[in-house]
């Protein structure tokens, strides 16, 4: 029988696809409108798409992100994740690796990643409590060349008390976790978004890289809202947060213009990628979209998809007149809606 930790994994697998729908009613990417050249003056096979200002070997400026691990369920998903992933040249996020360090029956479900995924640039998962020590042992245990330190603090209050933190004090151990490990650290919202002021203060740490993680996407505080219904939650934080666009913009404003920004939450579409980018981001992750294709269809779709994606970034970029992905931010582009009505407000 799977612990009790394991079988939590299991249900944030099925009511994120449960409330998959719910939580993209409204697509904050739709609020961005890139304007085309007709004479671009570029040749198609110049195009490169890599992120090009991000310094990780990433082939791509997408990649498959954080999403699940830990039971036997979320072992075969990851095996098929990282499969895709070694198949287009995506980099991957694994789920959060905290399980490891009570229940070693979970250990394979991350080890299937790099054993399907050898040479691939692979990215470990750990929450801000996480001690110096596991944060070096969960990067040990799949060989990871980066590892994403997750920020949750809406998701933790939903949770029931004997699961969610509730002491939020976490920088010093950000700063103790980065000296630690020998791997870039990413510090890593998961659908709230990050306003100037946390990225200002991670830059003060020393933390480089950050993921500004959006509403839009899977919503982890509505997931731990649905298994915790002694608290009417769910309204409460449908809604809660920046979208990825507003935290993109709010990237615009920080002191440190060399600090690398990934976006995700609500990514659907190569346009989307192309839009993020416009904003400012140097990678993209995609999570909820790429489990929901896998659920809904199968590996042979996934993998489909994303090569369609490819094709496209490439075809977005053309049009755009840019050649490499770190030119999107030069595009022409105007907002709508409530991003236009916040990018005024927050200049």
């Amino acid at each position: 029988m799977e612990s009790l930790h394991a079988q939590r994994k299991n249900e944030h697998l099925i009511i994120a696809e449960k409330t998959y729908q719910q939580t993209h009613q409204h697509h904050p990417f739709d609020e961005i409108q890139l304007i085309p050249r007709a004479l671009p003056e570029i040749w198609y096979p110049e195009v490169n798409p890599a992120p090009d200002q991000l310094d990780f070997n990433f082939t791509w400026p997408f990649y498959i992100e954080a999403m699940t691990g830990g039971s036997q369920r979320s072992m075969g998903i990851n095996n098929r994740l990282a499969t895709v992933a070694h198949e287009t040249g995506l980099a991957m996020a694994t789920g959060s690796m905290s399980i490891i360090f009570n229940d070693e029956g979970a250990k394979p479900s991350f080890e299937i990643i790099r054993e399907a995924n050898p040479d691939g640039f692979i990215m470990a998962n750990l929450g801000a409590t996480a001690t110096p020590l596991q944060a070096k042992q969960a990067v040990d245990l799949i060989q990871a060349n980066a590892l994403e330190i997750h920020v949750n603090v809406a998701q933790e209050l939903a949770m029931r008390p004997t699961e969610g933190d509730r002491d939020f004090r976490w920088l010093d151990n950000l700063a103790a976790i980065k000296e630690a490990v020998n791997v870039p650290v990413i510090v890593k919202e998961v659908g709230f978004g990050m306003q100037v002021a946390d990225l200002d203060l991670l830059h003060s740490i020393g933390i480089n890289y950050v993921n500004i993680s959006g509403r839009g996407g899977t919503n982890f505080a509505t997931i731990e809202a649905e298994r915790n219904r002694d608290r009417n939650y769910s309204n409460a934080f449908l809604n809660w947060g920046l979208t990825t666009p507003q935290a993109l913009i709010e990237a615009k404003l920080r002191q440190a213009k060399s600090q690398h920004i990934i976006a995700s939450g609500g990514v659907n579409s190569a346009a989307d990628v192309v839009k993020a980018g416009s904003l400012g981001a140097d990678a993209v992750g995609v999570a909820g979209h790429f489990l929901h294709t896998l659920f809904e269809h199968d590996q042979q779709t996934l993998q489909v998809e994303i090569t369609q994606w490819q094709q496209e970034l490439l075809d977005l970029m053309t049009l755009l007149g840019v050649k490499k992905f770190s030119d999107l931010q030069h595009a022409a582009a105007i907002y709508h809606g409530e991003l236009k009505d916040y990018w005024e407000q927050r200049q």
